[in-house]
């Protein structure tokens, strides 16, 4: 069974009839897993389609709708990214290794 197929039998059982764009899905659900965490992934698609039915979203209206999902994703990733390196630089930063730690 091939993906197309497997697209094919949700949508009957589903009952639904609609055109599926498998690359825009797909490269969506990797720029989610990879900027976000991985269950952003199944997740992000879901709100797209339940974003593009209630649009009532046809193909380019579709594609609007998930690169605009996208770019959230990289923004989110890139503001992670670089809250990451901040964190690292305070690491490295000598004075912050000499500092003592009051717990009382």
């Amino acid at each position: 069974m091939t993906l197309h197929d497997w697209i094919d039998e949700l949508c009957d059982a589903l009952d639904i009839e609609t055109e599926v764009d498998e690359g825009l899905i797909l490269d969506l659900a990797r720029d989610a897993a990879h900027n976000v965490e991985r269950p952003a992934a199944p997740i992000t698609t879901y709100l797209l389609g339940y974003a593009a039915a209630a649009h009532e979203a046809g193909p380019e209206r579709l594609e609007r709708l998930a690169g605009a999902a996208t770019l959230l994703a990289e923004r989110f990733g890139a503001a992670g990214a670089a809250a990451a390196e901040e964190d690292d630089l305070a690491l490295d930063d000598p004075e912050l290794l000499n500092e003592s730690v009051d717990v009382d």
